[in-house]
């Protein structure tokens, strides 16, 4: 799932836990994507591409044991509840937390190739529908109805709305190969690749926090 449909997720979850402040469910629906940006700027995990790339199934997700592999995010999402309901007392965050870090995973494995470890270091099988590399257009109206739905159930405002309509079509041209983008620059360049991610992670529960 791209970064402004993460970020959307924390939307459905505030509508549960109205008073957990907004800035702890941000941080959990994207905090194992950041931690996939600094595993892969320090090389721990790898990000490649084909030799042309014209949209989304021409990246590859190729190492990243550590940050999305399922063992290591259900393993955060109850440690995270543990240590702030059981620890610091505060049940709501706790299971607001847990859940942001779930709600990544999932959406991840809906909408990745087959390059989510079970755990690290595991030699079998990874996992993921598929759904960018094989069905892209379809890909596209997941994102974008996803984020439009998490919208709905929050009830939120007409700028709100604008801005998850507005990043989700700045990444047409990842779903679309007629469509040239930033994309085409990015050919054995997995530091821009990354770096493009994480100003989009940023921007993007930026804009939630502050619209929502």
């Amino acid at each position: 799932m791209f970064a402004i449909n993460h970020a959307a997720t924390a939307l459905i979850i505030k509508k549960t836990y109205a008073t957990v402040p907004m800035i702890w469910i941000l941080i959990s629906v994207q905090i194992m994507e950041l931690l996939w940006v600094i595993l892969n700027f320090i090389g721990l995990e790898r990000t490649t591409t084909d030799k042309e790339v014209r949209y989304v199934g021409n990246i590859h997700l190729t190492e990243m044991p550590y940050s999305h592999s399922i063992i290591t995010m259900l393993g955060a999402a109850v440690m995270s509840w543990f240590v702030l309901s059981q620890g610091l007392g505060w049940p709501d965050i706790g299971a607001a937390f847990g859940l942001g870090i779930i709600s990544h995973i999932i959406l991840d494995l809906i909408t990745h190739d087959r390059d989510i470890p079970i755990a690290p270091f595991a030699k079998g099988p990874k996992f993921g529908l598929g759904l960018y590399a094989r069905h892209p257009l379809p890909a596209f109206f997941v994102e974008i109805g996803y984020g439009l739905l998490c919208w709905s159930i929050y009830g939120g405002s007409w700028m709100l709305l604008v801005t998850i309509v507005v990043f989700n079509l700045v990444n047409l041209s990842m779903f679309f190969r007629t469509i040239p983008g930033i994309e085409r620059i990015m050919v054995d360049k997995p530091r821009l690749l990354v770096s493009v991610i994480f100003l989009q992670i940023i921007i993007t529960l930026v804009l939630i926090g502050v619209l929502s």
